[in-house]
């Protein structure tokens, strides 16, 4: 049993992360950034929750560069091959469901 209290997290870098759950192969992580991330492909699909903060969410639609601002409470579902890259605006912690081990 625990209690995260995600908006006080803080990591010593960008994209740094505190493990919450690993259900058989799924996990469930915080992560803490003020930084982007890099372009990327998943493993699988990916479910990513803005708690706090906004962040700028670019992904790749039939081949064009597309994006959507997204605040705290929204979600955003990467499907299995979705090409995409979070970018912060500011500081932000973010709740990321996915298989163990992807990108």
């Amino acid at each position: 049993m625990e209690i995260i209290r995600a908006k006080q997290f803080k990591a010593d870098r960008s994209w740094g992360a505190k493990n919450i759950a690993n259900m058989n192969g799924v996990t469930t992580r915080l992560h803490w950034t003020k930084e982007p991330y890099k372009w990327h492909v998943n493993d699988g699909e990916e479910v990513f929750v803005v708690l706090d903060g906004t962040v700028e969410m670019f992904f790749k639609e039939d081949g064009l560069e597309k994006s959507a601002l997204l605040n705290t409470g929204d979600i955003f579902f990467a499907s299995a091959g979705t090409e995409h890259v979070a970018h912060p605006v500011g500081e932000a912690r973010i709740l990321v469901v996915e298989k163990e081990g992807s990108v």
